[in-house]
């Protein structure tokens, strides 16, 4: 009991002692600010310090309140570039570890200060600057129509994403693979999330940053696919592209470009098949239970690139991502391909979020066509997105899959071939059917399970089905035989 005593008061003279220091070094700071006598070289190790005490929020209370936010904000503003950025990482992490002091922050009027900052081009200033302003954007009132308008916040964005992106130039392709420095990266990040959440909370905002948009893709085609494939950066480059005008309805890209930088001239294709490239790769390298999460991004990409794609585009994407012929020597979903593993998604217990996704994709490059959908698909992959969506399934859907053709190639040219409307698979290509035929009794035992269970599903009330046995009944296809009925 004595040592735990012990323990205790030793913890708690610690506890009094880091925060009697960060009074201090404070206290410090604020005295050279009114009268300046400490060098430069004793500033940063002052800050340096506090930065150690304020890497954890127990008592460095003194850090996150208004007076020690000033403090900092006004050392962050210094013309000398080491003291500047100790004071910027000790605000980075009280805003990280203290949300409140965002606010604060805000209040003190560091947001169009922090804007201003973003027009340098030092890699730690960027960095630095990028994750306080990302951090601002919770929790706040700062108004970022006016960091853009007065303050050129989406230039700079613009601009040191244009900085990134020369390293992947052709005529420095080799060193571009060694854009690899984590301080490098760490910025590109860090610009990444705050370009992402600007757009996601002011969409009105997404034109001024349209010239980013051939920037990302050129790091994003350019950069090889990590291990695992959607690790930093790669994951925040996608992101920041979902919320972009990718259809350059404000027509900046025409404007700046002279093009469509998501169909560059001088290869319409690259950009989409890489974001497929990189989700055949994601399916592979995580688990079901983490791909339904980290994979939405890209299917979310791949689906509005579709959307707005030129038709030899949205050819050759069907081609990547649709079953071909050669799949179907095998029921659909059985084989080792990328529309194989998809479709296999489409039904697991394990991907919730996923499944509606993948199937909505589906359909969409099936022309949003019904009868397409099941004959690209097949009925079993095909029922479920169907009947959730409330679209009705054409009465011919199941005699047209069967004669229906497959994907075989870019140009959607291959001979229709019979196939099993249900599995996908070519007729000709099933194994025999060698079981003994199911007799009288059986049929109709299973008649009687099958209508048991859609008057379950009926009673359920999730959806108003009619029951086929019961149909058949009516329509006069089933015929009660007497007890005494040979065959």
């Amino acid at each position: 009991m004595l040592s735990k005593f012990k323990t205790g008061s030793s913890a708690t003279a610690s506890g009094k002692a880091k925060l009697e220091q960060v009074n201090d070094l404070l206290a410090k700071l604020k005295r050279d600010i009114e009268t300046p006598k400490l060098s430069t070289l004793h500033q940063k190790q002052l800050l340096l310090e506090l930065k150690v005490h304020g890497r954890a929020a127990e008592n460095a209370d003194p850090i996150f309140t208004e007076d020690g936010l000033r403090t900092l904000s006004t050392y962050a503003e210094r013309d000398d570039d080491e003291v500047s950025q100790e004071a910027l990482r000790c605000m980075a992490n009280a805003l990280l570890l203290q949300p409140h002091t965002r606010q604060i922050l805000v209040n003190l009027g560091y947001g169009p200060k922090a804007a201003e900052k973003m027009k340098s081009e030092s890699m730690d200033d960027e960095f630095l600057i990028s994750r306080i302003l990302f951090l601002m954007t919770y929790d706040t009132d700062l108004d970022y129509s006016l960091l853009v308008d007065q303050h050129q916040l989406a230039d700079s964005i613009n601009t040191a994403l244009h900085r990134h992106a020369k390293r992947y130039s052709k005529s420095v392709r080799r060193l571009s693979q060694h854009h690899t420095q984590p301080m490098e990266l760490m910025a590109l990040s860090e610009t990444l999330k705050l370009l992402f959440n600007i757009t996601h909370f002011y969409p009105d905002l997404s034109e001024h940053f349209s010239k980013s948009i051939p920037n990302i893709f050129k790091i994003l085609v350019r950069r090889a696919i990590p291990s695992p494939p959607l690790k930093p950066p790669v994951n925040y480059l996608v992101n920041a592209l979902i919320n972009l005008d990718l259809e350059d309805k404000k027509g900046q890209q025409l404007k700046f470009l002279g093009m469509n930088a998501v169909f560059p001239k001088f290869d319409s294709k690259c950009n989409a098949e890489q974001l497929i490239d990189i989700l055949d790769n994601a399916i592979v390298a995580y688990t079901e239970s983490e791909l339904d999460t980290t994979i939405a991004p890209v299917l979310t990409l791949i689906r509005r690139i579709y959307e707005i794609a030129p038709d030899n585009v949205k050819k050759y994407m069907e081609w990547l991502l649709l079953p071909t012929d050669q799949e179907r020597s095998r029921p659909l979903g059985k084989s080792d391909t990328l529309s194989a593993r998809l479709l296999r998604l489409s039904t697991s217990a394990l991907t919730p979020s996923l499944r509606s996704s993948i199937s909505a994709m589906m359909f969409e490059l099936s022309g949003k066509d019904a009868t397409k959908f099941v004959q690209n698909v097949g009925y079993g992959f095909a029922s479920g997105f169907l009947l959730s969506n409330n679209i009705q399934m054409p009465e011919n859907a199941m005699e047209a899959s069967a004669m229906g053709g497959g994907n075989g190639d870019a140009d959607g040219d291959a001979d229709a071939v019979p196939i099993n409307p249900i599995t996908g698979q070519r007729l000709d290509a099933e194994e025999p059917d060698d079981s003994e035929p199911m007799t009288e009794e059986e049929k109709e035992r299973e008649a009687e399970r099958l209508f048991v269970l859609f008057e379950r599903l009926k009673a359920t009330g999730v959806m108003n089905v009619q029951n086929p046995v019961e149909q058949a009944y009516r329509s006069g296809r089933i015929e009660e035989l007497p007890d005494d009925h040979v065959d």
